[in-house]
């Protein structure tokens, strides 16, 4: 693979997914019981997923709350009884999830090299929680309540370079999601974006980006 990547100032990351494994589909399941069929559940995390981020492309307001109205909404395509706690109980999932196994070496040994920066979908509380299990030190952690703004929301991304006193190509942005972090940083002129390719998003090579399979993987293309 080409490398297009150049030496940044900062390195950023989305968190959920890309460095703590997204491990929503056990507690959906829990609460889901035996309501649906295997294929239908298959069919309603897909749903589910589309619908957390419709969630988010308004308004900030609470996670917790993103979360089960993004599950409620599912549930009303699928005609069933929203549990009143899908909200706490997705949140308290959520606090209890851990990095991939891939994350931590590489990661540590990417910020012992640079300033490493996270972009997080999430209360500042989660990243309190979640930060920590990475291993790693990090610069700054910007969240999407201290934005105002979610991603894909244009003003979160704004938010992190204003606060890094930062232009978009002094970063070099790294996500699994491309509707998420790569199509809005392409928008805005990132013109440095890692693709971390954890089977979440199709490709969409139109946006720029270099596509990895590991922070392994990663950290050669930037000579460590």
């Amino acid at each position: 693979m080409e490398n297009t990547i150049r030496r940044p100032q900062y390195v950023s990351f989305d968190c959920l997914g890309t460095l703590i494994y997204f491990e929503i589909t056990s507690t959906t399941r829990r609460l889901l019981g035996d309501r649906l069929t295997e294929p239908q559940v298959q069919a309603f995390l897909r749903q589910f997923s589309k619908y957390r981020y419709d969630q988010v492309c308004g308004e900030f307001y609470a996670y917790e709350q993103v979360l089960h109205d993004a599950y409620a909404r599912t549930c009303v395509k699928w005609g069933l009884e929203v549990n009143e706690d899908a909200g706490k109980q997705l949140a308290a999932a959520v606090l209890s999830w851990g990095p991939h196994d891939d994350v931590p070496a590489p990661l540590k040994k990417l910020g012992d090299n640079f300033p490493l920066v996270i972009l997080s979908n999430a209360d500042t509380s989660y990243l309190d929680a979640l930060v920590p299990k990475l291993g790693a030190d990090f610069h700054a952690v910007y969240t999407a309540e201290q934005a105002g703004f979610y991603k894909p929301r244009y003003q979160a991304f704004e938010y992190m370079l204003d606060q890094l006193n930062a232009k978009p190509e002094d970063v070099l942005h790294v996500s699994s999601h491309t509707r998420y972090d790569l199509m809005p940083a392409d928008d805005l002129g990132f013109t440095n974006k890692v693709f971390l390719d954890r089977g979440y998003d199709p490709e969409s090579p139109a946006y720029n980006y270099t596509t990895v399979q590991s922070l392994d993987e990663l950290n050669s293309l930037l000579g460590l």
